[in-house]
């Protein structure tokens, strides 16, 4: 099997497997299953970001959320360090479910490793795949998810996590963050945020 043979069926099954998310999200007029929807967001946003992107980057922007559903937030203490370690925990299994399925497609180990360290952060801030990795998730965010929280949060609170989210971007990222089209009642908090 060739490389783009083997990059084009591990998407496939990182699809296949993002398609069985039971949560259903609209993005752009698509409905179909949340993290599917996410996933092909963020490896929409790596492609704009970055001229050539790898292989292994591609994967783990498909991959870096995978069945995130099977990792429910409330399996944490509802703080912020119940936040942290749910995060944590569902980077490892992530991680897991995607060596899996590119193991089971042929990758070496070599590029299986790659890929899971990007996405269990390893290194992230000073490594430029993962912070191109970073800058996909928090763009895809702010388009397709921030929404639905504000529904549920006070604007403080909202405020306060697109401030930590800016934080993270590089500010190629934090420059194009500026210019999406979001709703209003979203531009005006990320305006509030300092975007």
């Amino acid at each position: 099997m060739g490389d783009v043979e083997r990059l084009a069926q591990a998407i496939s099954r990182i699809d296949a497997a993002n398609a069985e998310d039971p949560r259903a999200d609209t993005v752009d007029g698509v409905t179909g299953p949340r993290e599917l929807l996410f996933a092909q967001r963020v490896h929409q946003w790596v492609t704009k970001l970055v001229a050539d992107p790898s292989e292994a980057l591609l994967l783990a922007a498909r991959a870096h959320t995978l069945r995130r559903w099977m990792m429910p937030r409330n399996r944490h203490p509802m703080t912020n360090l119940g936040y942290h370690e749910w995060r944590d925990a569902c980077a490892t299994f992530h991680a897991q479910e995607a060596e899996r399925i590119l193991r089971d497609v042929g990758y070496p180990q070599a590029a299986i490793d790659r890929v899971t360290a990007l996405i269990t952060k390893q290194n992230w801030e000073s490594d430029p795949e993962g912070r191109t990795l970073e800058d996909a998730d928090c763009l895809a965010f702010l388009e397709s998810k921030l929404h639905h929280y504000l529904d549920e949060l006070d604007e403080e609170k909202a405020i306060g996590i697109l401030r930590r989210t800016l934080r993270k971007m590089t500010p190629q990222a934090r420059t194009v963050a500026a210019t999406l089209k979001l709703d209003p009642r979203c531009l005006e908090l990320l305006r509030r945020a300092g975007a």
